[in-house]
């Protein structure tokens, strides 16, 4: 595997030149953007087909979407921004430049609700049918954008040999994503460097399509509106919580050491299973 710059050494599975862009008439275009690009169109295409499903008007998810796209990619940036801070209040000019990465999903995922929340006031329509249906296609498109990490070589976890076991060529990682952990491993093979990390992006892609269909099919037979939405933040904050504890490159709450995502994916988890149980009560006539 010498030659190769990722490689799965128990799996036998390897890629001899990561690529991270294609070149169309001269101009270099990331993966990572057109795989979050893929995801966006196929979750929007998801939501829109299951909100038409439950007899509402398709245009007004549409529209919705069409919003959010941008709203929410502007989200993800300022949110990973903000807690990267001490990095970009010396590089305010880099701020922008989202080609080599650098999107927090959480931030998009707040700035959608807000969004959704505020698109739906404007327009009087009810926000928990649109939430329930934007969840399934936002999960999907979550399911999909993470392979962009894959082709950034970032998002991975810690050290490990489990049979997942990924090797990354270290000069192809950003240094900033290789913490003491990663660093106090390293494997030298014919004197080139790797790390051997956990594929956390992965694990999040998986538990994610396992949540889209979940999700997909129990939305068929709801009980209520919001429910789907609920078991979103739910399911995906409880998967979330775990594989964040394995990553390596996490922001971190300001310099406590507590890594964001895990803290907000816990609030939210305790959040959605307080507001299923209202909710749930308030169909049953118990409030």
């Amino acid at each position: 595997m010498e030659n190769y710059d990722l490689y799965f050494p128990h799996l036998g599975i390897g890629i001899e030149k990561l690529q991270n862009s294609i070149s169309v008439f001269g101009f270099s275009i990331a993966f990572y953007g057109i795989i979050i690009g893929i995801g966006m169109l196929l979750g929007m295409s998801v939501a829109s087909r299951d909100y038409a499903k439950h007899g509402h008007k398709v245009d007004d998810i549409q529209d919705f979407a069409l919003i959010v796209i941008v709203l929410g990619v502007i989200g993800a940036r300022l949110y990973y921004v903000i807690f990267e801070w001490e990095y970009y209040s010396k590089h305010l000019l880099e701020i922008p430049n989202i080609r080599q990465g650098g999107l927090a999903i959480y931030g998009g995922v707040l700035a959608a609700i807000a969004t959704c929340i505020g698109f739906c006031k404007k327009r009087k329509l009810n926000f928990l049918p649109m939430a329930d249906s934007g969840a399934i296609g936002l999960i999907l498109g979550q399911a999909i954008g993470r392979w962009g990490n894959f082709f950034n070589a970032e998002a991975f976890g810690g050290y490990t040999n489990s049979l997942l076991a990924m090797r990354i060529k270290e000069s192809i990682v950003n240094p900033g994503m290789l913490n003491s952990d990663v660093l106090s491993n390293l494997q030298y093979i014919s004197g080139v460097s790797y790390i051997q990390v956990h594929p956390t992006f992965f694990y999040e892609s998986m538990w994610n399509l396992c949540v889209f269909v979940f999700l997909y099919n129990y939305s068929k037979r709801k009980n209520y509106d919001g429910q789907i939405f609920l078991f979103y933040l739910m399911l995906y904050g409880f998967g979330r919580f775990f594989i964040e504890g394995l990553r390596a490159d996490s922001l971190m709450f300001f310099g406590t050491g507590i890594a964001v995502s895990q803290m907000l994916s816990l609030l939210l988890f305790v959040i959605s299973i307080i507001a299923q149980v209202i909710l749930y009560a308030k169909k049953k006539g118990s409030l």
